[in-house]
């Protein structure tokens, strides 16, 4: 660790994530918030935090384990359904939609103003999102969710910015991004895991019952949240990429 890294750590240390009490999660498809992050979700909620889920797009070319004659807007309904069912699993009962195109079908202003909005009513401490920054994603509704909550993040406090996406300013502190390869913070989720293959197992038009794909992510999930128990010293956990309002920008040594 160089020596100005070192300095930066203890003089601005990162947020503790469980030392807040409001929480948005975004997710750019229905069912990533879950992957990324449900047992995070159901910890949180456990403690009487509270949370809001904000799914970007309605997953209406979601179609791999589908009959093909299934129409894009019956699809995106029936997604829309399976996230308020997997949502109650984690004791979530706001859930809001933006409803923008899957495939990246939107302008990058009409996600930012989404956001922005979804910010300003909730007033959150904390946003979770996807990280935009892992080497191996190349989805773009991933990246372009991931970058656009980072940029909000950044912004939520100026009033003067807010006012351009017609909202009001939120204290926002932190962002966590899930899905990352570099994980700074984590929460522990030690007897949540059942609980977050629960909330997944409602996207049933992306994961059947006792399909292959089910029983992948759950492999991978217990897998990730075995690991990263090990380095956080829990049973299990879940890890993320933390940024709080001091090392939202300038200070790339965060980033080592």
């Amino acid at each position: 660790m160089s020596l100005t890294k070192s300095i930066l750590k203890k003089a601005m240390p990162l947020p503790k994530l469980t030392g807040f009490e409001r929480y948005l999660f975004i997710g750019p498809h229905p069912d990533d918030i879950e992957i990324g992050a449900g047992a995070s979700v159901a910890a949180l909620r456990k403690a009487g935090k509270e949370i809001a889920f904000l799914i970007c797009t309605d997953g209406r070319y979601g179609t791999e384990n589908l009959d093909q004659g299934l129409s894009c807007d019956a699809l995106a309904g029936l997604r829309r359904q399976e996230s308020l069912a997997s949502a109650a699993v984690l004791d979530v009962a706001d859930v809001r939609f933006l409803d923008l195109s899957d495939g990246g079908f939107y302008e990058d202003e009409a996600l930012l103003r989404g956001i922005a909005e979804a910010v300003s009513d909730f007033q959150p401490d904390v946003i979770f999102a996807p990280d935009p920054a892992p080497t191996n994603e190349v989805h773009p509704d991933h990246l372009h969710v991931g970058r656009a909550a980072g940029q909000i993040a950044c912004f939520a406090y100026n009033r003067g910015i807010m006012e351009q996406y017609g909202c009001s300013p939120a204290p926002v502190k932190a962002i966590a991004y899930y899905m990352t390869a570099k994980p700074t913070g984590f929460l522990a989720t030690t007897g949540l895991i059942r609980k977050q293959i629960g909330a997944i197992a409602c996207h049933k038009s992306q994961f059947p019952e006792g399909s292959a794909a089910l029983k992948d992510v759950e492999t991978y999930l217990r897998l990730r949240a075995f690991e990263n128990g090990l380095r956080s010293h829990h049973g299990t956990a879940e890890g993320f990429r933390v940024l709080g309002s001091a090392q939202m920008h300038v200070l790339a040594e965060f980033g080592e």
